[in-house]
């Protein structure tokens, strides 16, 4: 339908700030998805040890875990169902809390389902959690992945089967990747926030590790079909 006059003009103005909003929001995402160091926890990381847990930042759209106590969080599982097979992760919330209620959020909101595990280092880890890999990336999942989640140094170890945040090395920078240790990185321990251990699954966890890569990128990498959260062992 043609439009004329200033109606015209007016309808053509909301559709320009529409777009601009929508081509930020992706950059935010692209920008946010860009590999950095410490997104990408080497074997020999070097990053200066968190110190301080800052005030947990406000969400600019509730989610389901927003706001949730310790109590509640406690004997939750994640379950991830990949193309592989199934890896159920228990959160640890009395060590990590806002990075609990953030991975809870990712679950239970969809947002994981349909990303891969982009990155995988030998013997060491599989890492997921970039959302501009999902089948279903939006402008919506682009801002999502913008928000930081604050440090959380705490006294989880980063033995095999333990999840922890990656971050860079600047203070408070954990968005939505994260990575599952399938060996052990004692180096880790202080400087990525620790906040579930895997309680089944390690198999696939382990099958995804060695499956063929390009370097750290996986030539077909395995994809998280649904992410779901429940009550552990139901």
């Amino acid at each position: 339908m043609e439009f004329t006059g200033k109606k015209r003009r007016t309808k053509s103005s909301n559709g320009n700030r529409v777009s601009i909003v929508y081509v930020l929001a992706m950059l935010i995402g692209i920008m946010g998805a860009l590999p950095t160091f410490g997104q990408n926890p080497k074997l020999g990381d070097t990053l200066k040890k968190t110190n301080t847990r800052p005030p947990e930042t406000a969400l600019s759209k509730a989610e389901p875990f927003d706001g949730a106590s310790i109590e509640k969080m406690t004997g939750q599982c994640v379950t991830l169902d990949t193309e592989q097979g199934s890896i159920v992760i228990e959160m640890l919330p009395a060590e990590a809390p806002a990075t609990v209620r953030n991975f809870l959020n990712l679950a239970a909101t969809g947002a994981l389902d349909t990303t891969t595990f982009s990155r995988t280092v030998k013997d060491f880890v599989i890492q997921g959690g970039n959302l501009s890999t999902s089948e279903k990336w939006s402008a919506e999942l682009a801002t999502r992945m913008a928000r930081r989640v604050p440090d959380e140094p705490n006294s989880i170890k980063h033995v095999r089967g333990t999840v922890s945040m990656a971050r860079t090395d600047e203070p408070n920078s954990a968005t939505t990747h994260f990575f599952i240790l399938v060996g052990d990185g004692p180096h880790l321990d202080g400087k990525f926030a620790g906040f579930g251990r895997v309680l089944r699954g390690m198999e696939v966890a382990d099958a995804i590790n060695r499956a063929p890569a390009d370097g750290e990128k996986p030539l077909v990498p395995v994809r998280i079909k649904r992410a779901t959260v429940a009550q552990c062992g139901k």
